[in-house]
């Protein structure tokens, strides 16, 4: 099974929330990196620069620019690749795709050590939505966004941010102060990043960090170091094992979750002590086991669930790890990488589903990258259909 190659575009699709209780196959077995592989994908091209909303044609050499103009560089906070929706950010892990027009797109993106919350859009200068009171020490801050699981009748937006004193989750209405959802999670010196997404089956999911503390992430009494899955208010969400909150337990500096739109599969990265780990999330089992691993450690951040590709972003390596999905949930070979060198743009962190061929993701140059004029960057990210062609 190949890996289906992705572009990058600025085109996007409605995020479709569907309602229900969530329920997951079981966790496949462990795989690494070997040497060699039964099946090895074949690799997805650079990303390109396509004329065309939706892509690159069959015959554009995988979505590279049909011009032989080059794109000018940035100059200042303008940036004038047609895949860039936002510009002169600052370290985005949290980024949550907004509903609307799938040929203007638009999204909530985070800074983590600001702690504001800005909505991009193509041609647009972004607005502040918020401004959260955060503590960005030991990699916390503004590390997680999402939308409320009924954004189109609430319009809430959830947060997962460091302060002072805790780790925590908060929501934020319309015209209102955010208000404290879950609050007590474990602070520390270091573990504090979180990442948070919505199920697609009407709850939220949040991954917590072990606080510099790994004996917390097993701990059961301990909110630290764990996967929870939450309605609006923070309680439990309907069909968690045992009524409880806590799904799944036992990580360390978690980078993103995700889940497929349809809900029928859920992912966490996580940066380990020794490794870079993904874990398929199993409502009940302990994240024990990974569906696979980094030695190399390329940092891996937030994360996408297709339904035939997991793509996980690099906040080190600075590229896409694209890991082809077979329908039991194992993977038919090793990661193919993409938006690398001068076809990427530079280290990568946040990233949210928009449809089963498009995402939204934004960069984290400012973190010990090299950031050009216009970083960070909030860009849209496009699947090129098996055939070759655009997303109509």
């Amino acid at each position: 099974m190949g890996v289906r190659p992705l572009l990058v575009s600025a085109a996007a699709a409605v995020v479709t929330l569907c309602a229900g209780c969530a329920t997951f196959p079981e966790q496949p077995p462990q795989q690494k990196w070997q040497s060699t592989a039964a099946l090895t994908p074949e690799a997805g091209p650079t990303p390109g620069l396509p004329e065309d909303p939706g892509g690159g044609s069959p015959d554009s050499g995988g979505g590279q620019q049909n011009s032989a103009e080059p794109v000018p560089p940035p100059d200042g906070c303008t940036d004038y690749n047609p895949a860039v929706i936002g510009t002169c950010l600052d370290t985005v892990f949290a980024v949550a795709a907004l509903p609307g027009d799938p040929r203007n797109p638009v999204a909530l993106v985070g800074e983590r050590r600001t702690g504001r919350i800005l909505k991009v859009q193509k041609d647009t200068k972004p607005v502040v939505v918020a401004k959260l009171a955060v503590n960005p020490a030991g990699d916390g801050g503004l590390t997680g966004l999402a939308l409320s699981p009924s954004y189109s009748e609430d319009q809430l937006i959830f947060a997962y941010i460091t302060t002072g004193s805790d780790n925590r989750l908060v929501r934020i209405a319309p015209g209102d102060k955010p208000k404290p959802v879950i609050t007590g999670i474990p602070r520390g010196s270091t573990g504090n990043r979180g990442a948070l997404a919505a199920d697609h089956k009407g709850a939220l999911l949040l991954a917590t960090g072990d606080a510099g503390n790994a004996s917390a992430a097993t701990t059961e009494s301990s909110l630290a170091g764990k996967v929870l899955r939450v309605d609006a208010t923070g309680k439990a969400a309907e069909g968690n094992p045992h009524g409880e909150r806590v799904i799944a337990s036992g990580l360390h500096a978690p980078g993103g979750v995700c889940a497929s739109v349809d809900g029928a599969m859920a992912w966490v990265t996580d940066q380990g002590a020794k490794e870079d780990l993904l874990y398929r999330l199993v409502p009940g089992r302990a994240l024990t086991t990974p569906a696979w691993t980094w030695p190399d450690r390329p940092g891996v951040a937030g994360c996408i669930a297709w339904s035939n590709m997991v793509v996980v972003a690099t906040s080190k390596a600075g590229n896409l790890q694209n890991l082809p999905l077979a329908p039991d949930g194992t993977f038919t070979g090793k990661p193919a990488t993409t938006m690398t060198g001068e076809d990427g743009f530079g280290l990568l962190g946040g990233v949210d589903i928009v449809s089963d061929a498009l995402a939204i993701g934004a960069t984290v140059n400012k973190q010990g990258g090299k950031p050009v004029s216009s970083d960070d960057r909030a860009i849209v990210i496009n699947r090129q259909n098996a055939g070759g062609g655009g997303i109509d």
